[in-house]
């Protein structure tokens, strides 16, 4: 048997010698490891035909090479299989992350929100009282523009209040209070006394809600800041509760603390550029007012004159 299988392989051997020899070159170059495959399988059966050994290997190559395309090549199968793992993404709308924020982190974001309408109310209430108080001033200043003496600009003015008839009322007064009196400086210092005190409480009034703006837009950024660490200390302990750091699951917790921020940031900017706003109109309208006292203290130091006038002229008399 050992003799038969030798003399078989040598028979078969010697048949692709002789079918190497006789094919083309282009066929030499394009077949190698089909020929050493083929001369490996008579070694192990002994029985295949040789003019079936070329054939075998292309037959046998061919369905490899198909069944290694679609697990190479084929996306859409893992496609699913990615979905199936990545877990569902949870929405982070503004609402939804206040609606899933602590309890601490909503009262912060309530309070901020509470503070933002607050400066928003403060700014249109006081343009509207500062634009109106500005207007009535200056159209009293240019009605006693032409007046020559506390009892005529009363008459222009009529029954108005301001700041004005204050200022008109508080000359006259002491003008009454002083009759008698042949000391015009002491006059005229009592009342630029009277004057001072009506600028101050007109300093007051108008200042009214400037400091809530003031605490809004220096304390809102803290507050904020507070929700936001009180926020991300509880994300740390449910990803340490959870044993998981898929960014996921612990986005959704950092986005509201940090919400409590966002909203600080919002209540504060807005509160200091209003501030510094009212700043300049008020000390705009301050300047009215004093505009106002001067011309108060012009038109009783006129009466004064003229009362001293007329008390010579009937003494040369």
């Amino acid at each position: 048997m050992k003799t038969m299988s030798f003399q078989a392989s040598l028979a078969a051997a010697l048949m692709l010698a002789a079918a190497w020899f006789a094919s083309p070159v282009s066929a030499q170059t394009q077949s190698p490891p089909a020929t050493a495959q083929s001369a490996a399988q008579p070694s192990t059966a002994g029985t295949v035909p040789p003019a079936a050994a070329p054939a075998a290997p292309a037959a046998s190559t061919a369905p490899a090479v198909a069944g290694a395309a679609p697990v190479a090549g084929n996306p859409a199968s893992a496609k699913p299989e990615a979905a199936a793992i990545a877990p569902a993404m949870k929405e982070l709308s503004p609402w939804v992350m206040f609606m899933s924020a602590d309890v601490i982190v909503k009262a912060v974001m309530i309070g901020l929100a509470f503070a933002s309408l607050m400066t928003w109310t403060v700014f249109i209430a006081k343009s509207i009282e500062l634009s109106v108080a500005s207007g009535k001033l200056r159209s009293a200043l240019k009605k006693i523009a032409e007046a020559r003496s506390l009892a005529e600009a009363q008459m222009a003015l009529g029954t108005k209040e301001g700041i004005l008839p204050s200022f008109l009322a508080a000359a006259l007064r002491e003008a009454r209070m002083s009759a008698g009196l042949s000391s015009d400086t002491g006059i005229k210092e009592r009342a630029a006394s009277s004057f001072a005190e009506i600028v101050r409480a007109e300093q007051r009034r108008i200042r009214i809600g400037m400091g809530v703006l003031a605490t809004i837009g220096s304390t809102s950024p803290f507050v904020g800041l507070f929700g936001t660490v009180w926020g991300i200390m509880n994300s740390f302990i449910g990803i340490s509760k959870s044993q998981t750091t898929n960014l996921a699951v612990v986005a959704p917790g950092i986005a509201e603390a940090l919400l409590a921020t966002a909203i600080g940031l919002v209540a504060a900017i807005p509160a200091v550029i209003i501030y510094n706003h009212f700043s300049r109109v008020t000390k705009g309208y301050l300047e009215l007012v004093s505009r106002a006292s001067g011309a108060a203290g012009r038109l009783l130091s006129r009466d004064l004159d003229r009362s001293h006038g007329s008390v010579h002229s009937r003494a040369a008399e």
